[in-house]
């Protein structure tokens, strides 16, 4: 039996399957090892880094480690670049195995590994990897896509907390008729319509189809002159998220500069809330990417007024 402290709740990525892995599995490791239902709280990268964090335990899943979780009975399951090297915290990393694979070897020491997890978690450590050259990508792809298409809570609630109901679900048969009919058409309507945001970064519209792929095959087709390409995503609540992919490592140092985070190729951010609409991004975006106006401390009310400053200037010139 594994030795780890009981966590108050779970704290997981609310963005990809990896996430939703990961919590599902930390669930059901917390079942067995204390008998209890630990609740889970999931989050997107923008709202996560503003999270206090004030529990004596957690358990934390698919997120960088970072100094403020560096608390005495947290324990970090992840596999991004980590920002500060643990002193109180236990940190579970391998930057070779997506975050799912890193909690599910935690209950296979606990004797919970069973065929049909051993499946799903492999499905999903090549989606979150993007292992292009496995031959489930395609399949693994329609299993990320199902977190895309349905979003995070709808999924948990109608698998019932059950990462093995996952597996094999009727929902892929519509993943994969989209894939097969949407993900051509798709490709093409991208192709026509990049815009530039920055010399680096260009935004990628999207009408149908798999968004990852579609990006994917932009980017290794070097059909645009950017080396990031971004696809924008807003939620009902209004919320926009910013996804960013590149090949050789640019996406993070973008993401980063956006107060975001992920993976050297794959990253995102949640747009700040006074940002509603898609064409308020784009202008927002570019005024994040190309500051004109240099400051010591270029933080987010800099950016929000020099946004609204341009969005001013535009109305007037209109």
């Amino acid at each position: 039996m594994i030795n780890l402290p009981r966590p108050e709740v779970i704290l997981t990525h609310e963005s990809d399957l990896d996430g939703l892995v990961s919590g599902l599995l930390l669930q059901r490791l917390g079942r067995r090892l204390f008998g209890v239902e630990i609740p889970i709280e999931a989050y997107h990268n923008h709202n996560w880094r503003q999270r206090s964090g004030q529990e004596p335990s957690a358990w934390v899943a698919d997120f960088s480690f970072e100094a403020r979780l560096d608390r005495l009975n947290w324990v970090i399951i992840d596999h991004h670049p980590p920002e500060a090297t643990p002193q109180r915290a236990r940190l579970i990393h391998d930057p070779a195995k997506s975050a799912g694979l890193l909690c599910y070897e935690l209950c296979q020491a606990a004797g919970l590994a069973t065929p049909t997890l051993d499946r799903l978690v492999h499905l999903n450590n090549v989606a979150d990897l993007f292992l292009v050259e496995d031959p489930d990508f395609a399949l693994a792809g329609d299993y990320a896509n199902l977190v895309k298409t349905y979003q995070f809570w709808n999924l948990y609630e109608l698998v019932g907390g059950d990462p093995e109901r996952l597996l094999d679900h009727p929902l892929l048969e519509v993943m994969a008729v989209k894939r097969r009919i949407e993900d051509p058409l798709g490709l093409a309507w991208s192709q026509a319509n990049v815009t530039r945001l920055s010399s680096e970064v260009g935004y990628v519209e999207t009408v149908i189809g798999n968004v990852n792929l579609i990006v994917h095959q932009l980017l290794a087709d070097a059909a645009t002159p950017y080396p990031v390409l971004m696809t924008l995503f807003r939620k009902g609540n209004g919320t926009i998220i910013a996804s960013l992919r590149s090949r050789n490592g640019e996406a993070l140092k973008v993401a980063e500069r956006l107060q975001g985070g992920g993976h050297p190729n794959a990253a995102g951010t949640t747009l700040p809330r006074f940002v509603r609409q898609i064409p308020d991004a784009l202008d927002y975006l570019r005024t994040a990417l190309n500051p004109t106006v240099p400051a010591p401390d270029p933080g987010l009310p800099a950016l929000e007024s020099a946004f609204e400053a341009r969005v001013k200037d535009q109305r007037a010139a209109s």
